[in-house]
């Protein structure tokens, strides 16, 4: 019986390997298909990355230059805007400070400003013009500002009335009309309570609206390098209005003369 169910099996097997190898041959004619595919497909896209590689070398190159174009644009922006400032603050210098003096100082810091610009972007061709132009017109409003600052202190720079002074003493110490006759005799009775309740006020000499103004003048001639200019017309307009305020009050001005005559009497008697 063995013997006999062997053919029956090697049959089957047989059949079993046949059906096997015919699996086998499907499935590397299915890779063989696959790889070949595979391989069209990387060729076309080796091709179509070929085909498309001067687009994007363009398309880069637009792109590189759009940017540049941009910066272009906003580099030409602000040099023209500061063109603009140029020319209306030009407009208000040559006006000078009399109308309008905080408008004209305002008009120096503009100025001062677009210096700063152009000489931290000296690659602009046309930037040592441009400074040459506006050092000048800074140079100018430096002389109306110091004379704005002369004329200033020359109109609140007059001498002080004797009036005046007296009424920004304690009322202790004003002067009356009995005191010469009394000799002061009625306000020193009692000196020590005045000097306790004195209240002394110092006379407006300059209105508070201006002092902004001439504060803002005297820092621009200092930073213009004008400091003994206007330590000048300070000192000079100040010593003229306290000597005729003390000429008012009564109090001459002693020559060096006087004051050497009064010491060699004082030392003779």
């Amino acid at each position: 019986m063995a013997v006999a169910a062997l053919p029956q099996t090697m049959d089957a097997l047989s059949r079993r390997a046949t059906m096997l190898r015919d699996s086998l041959r499907r499935s590397q004619g299915n890779t063989d298909g696959m790889v070949a595919i595979l391989g069209s497909f990387d060729h076309r896209l080796s091709a179509l990355e070929a085909a498309m590689r001067p687009t994007q070398v363009r398309t880069h190159a637009i792109r590189t230059a759009h940017e540049n174009i941009d910066r272009t644009i906003k580099a030409a922006d602000s040099i023209l805007s500061q063109f603009d400032l140029a020319r209306r603050a030009e407009a208000a210098i040559l006006r000078g400070p009399h109308e309008d003096l905080e408008s004209y100082l305002e008009a120096v810091d503009v100025l001062k400003g677009i210096v700063r610009f152009f000489s931290s972007n000296k690659n602009f061709k046309s930037s040592e013009g441009v400074l040459n132009h506006v050092n000048n017109l800074l140079a100018k409003s430096t002389l109306k500002i110091e004379e704005e600052f002369r004329q200033l202190m020359s109109t609140y720079s007059k001498p002080i009335e004797p009036d005046r002074l007296f009424d920004c003493l304690p009322k202790s110490l004003r002067p009356t009309k009995g005191d010469h006759e009394n000799d002061g005799a009625s306000r020193s009775d009692h000196p020590s309570k005045g000097l306790e309740t004195a209240i002394y006020r110092t006379p407006t000499l300059i209105p508070p609206r201006i002092l902004p103004l001439m504060n803002d003048i005297a820092q621009q001639l200092v930073q213009a390098g004008n400091q003994q200019s206007c330590y000048k017309i300070y000192r000079d307009s100040r010593s003229s209005a306290l000597e005729l305020s003390l000429r008012k009050l009564g109090v001459e001005k002693l020559s060096k003369d006087d004051v050497q005559k009064n010491a060699m009497g004082s030392f003779g008697g």
